[in-house]
């Protein structure tokens, strides 16, 4: 960790400079190569031209853009002048959006093209694709930088994620951290061999860390712009692809396409890791079909908390299929609340945990203690004491990587004219790990059909969050608490799919 001097500074000037850091498949007709010495001397250009002009120390400056080398560029220069990273997530609502601007101060940003009308206008903005003198090109001068050395515990950047009312809360996390994370995981990392592939966005700690791991180890990484199985499948076989960190989603995916993967030459593909969502055996084996040989391991980890949780065993047993692995030396855990010590909610406290959401102390103390975070996330422990991840303890739920909170989108839903009341409970999916499903009472009979709940939900928020089916109903179930029976809606829910017997 000392060799680094702060969180953007994640480049080893002892290994091959003038090797291929990064291929960009923003034009995958016009694939783009970077090397590590380039990308360090344009975020030195970012880091200078952020320096230049006159930001505070510690001021929050975004970066609203799809997958592309500017974007990594940038995130490492706004913490190499010793300012802070707000990667922001392009599937919000602009409303959303404004919100995480304000929420965080952004002075500054940088994006693409097709999202800049998302940016603030009073805030000043360097657009990647602009051709004149304002745009990125012009205005990011490779070149020479001393970097700013980061203080005890200096927040490098700030990640946002959805909280307990569905609002997105910032995440504050420190450069200190967030190496330490680095040092722990890349320790056996052979670079020499290493090219990973990234299609998942850069906003989120999945994508954006094993960025940071691939710089950290002078290794090389694939950027595709945004997900879709033919771009993935052609890309890891024609840039002979090592390493896959990917969600379960995506290769479940990709494992499906199998008139795609017929014939592809994969032979350099060392190892797949999967996380951030659920797993299931029905997956692992179906990729370990399509990548023969290949090793197939789950991961886990939080924002809030790091990647860097659970590992190899260190008497080396194997890691059973759909276990997260065994605590890592340096970081400490707990599981409360359960039945019994092998089982319960999954405490964690190592350097990586952030000291709390900003701008939100009644939701931090919810979750943070003498610095243990509080994960929600139910676990169990087996007899070799390696983990494996059960469920959540409450009512969120993951689809395709992204949480969706049940009450949020019945508010949306709700905003209809003609929905007088509105339920959604998660639904089983084998590609996307959990589907948000609908039941709804309308205002009058008839008046709304299914296609316009859909559509309404996917225009007026997070096209992720739109229920994929939906049943109406008289009434909604209720419980004893007079409140709605979401086990027996859950259970509606299964049956009907069962039975293929949704409202059409």
């Amino acid at each position: 960790m000392s060799r680094w001097i702060n969180l953007g500074d994640l480049i080893d000037r002892s290994r091959d400079l003038d090797r291929v850091a990064v291929i960009d498949l923003g034009d995958q007709h016009a694939p783009r190569q970077w090397t590590h010495r380039q990308i360090d001397a344009h975020a030195n250009g970012v880091a200078r031209l952020l320096t230049e002009a006159g930001l505070p120390r510690g001021a929050a400056v975004a970066i609203l853009a799809l997958n592309r080398a500017e974007y990594i560029i940038s995130y490492f220069g706004i913490m190499r002048a010793g300012f802070v990273a707000v990667p922001v997530n392009t599937k919000l609502p602009r409303e959303t959006i404004d919100y995480i601007f304000e929420d965080s101060r952004i002075v500054f940003a940088f994006t693409d093209a097709p999202r800049r009308h998302l940016v603030p206008a009073a805030v000043p903005v360097v657009d990647f694709d602009e051709a004149g003198p304002e745009g990125f090109a012009a205005r990011v001068v490779p070149g020479a930088f001393e970097t700013v050395p980061a203080g005890p515990d200096e927040i490098g950047q700030i990640l946002y994620t959805s909280g307990s009312t569905g609002r997105p809360k910032g995440v504050p996390l420190s450069h200190s951290g967030q190496l330490w994370a680095l040092a722990t995981l890349t320790a056996a990392t052979v670079p020499e061999i290493d090219r990973s592939i990234i299609a998942q966005p850069l906003f989120h700690m999945n994508g954006l860390f094993q960025s940071k791991s691939v710089f950290a180890t002078n290794s090389s990484v694939v950027y595709l712009p945004g997900f879709d199985t033919p771009s993935y499948i052609d890309a890891l076989e024609r840039y002979q692809v090592t390493n896959v960190m990917a969600v379960p989603t995506m290769l479940a995916r990709v494992v499906k396409d199998e008139k795609a993967l017929a014939g592809r030459d994969f032979s350099r593909l060392k190892r797949i890791r999967l996380g951030s969502a659920p797993l299931t055996l029905g997956l692992i084996e179906r990729i370990r079909a399509a990548f023969p040989g290949i090793p197939v391991t789950n991961g886990f980890g939080t924002t809030e908390a790091g990647p860097a949780v659970f590992g190899p065993h260190p008497d080396g047993l194997a890691q059973p299929p759909l276990a997260v692995g065994y605590p890592l030396v340096g970081g400490e855990v707990r599981l409360v609340d359960g039945a019994n010590d092998d089982e319960g909610v999954l405490l964690m406290r190592n350097p990586a945990v952030t000291p709390g959401y900003l701008n939100l102390p009644a939701q931090s103390a919810k979750v943070l203690e003498t610095g243990w975070y509080r994960s929600g996330d139910v676990f169990r422990r087996d007899e070799n004491g390696f983990y494996y991840f059960v469920g959540r303890a409450d009512d969120m739920f993951v689809c395709s990587g992204e949480n969706i909170y049940p009450g949020e989108v019945e508010k949306l839903l709700e905003r209809h004219p003609q929905v007088q009341q509105a339920a959604v409970v998660p639904l089983p999916d084998e590609e996307r790990g959990q589907v948000p499903v609908a039941f709804i009472v309308r205002r009058t009979e008839g008046a709304i059909a299914v296609d316009e709940i859909k559509r309404f939900t996917i225009d007026n928020g997070p096209a992720y969050q739109h229920p994929r089916r939906v049943e109406f109903l008289a009434d909604l179930p209720w419980a004893g608490t007079n409140k709605i029976d979401r086990k027996a809606l859950i259970e509606r829910a299964r049956a009907l799919e069962a039975s293929q017997a949704w409202s059409r």
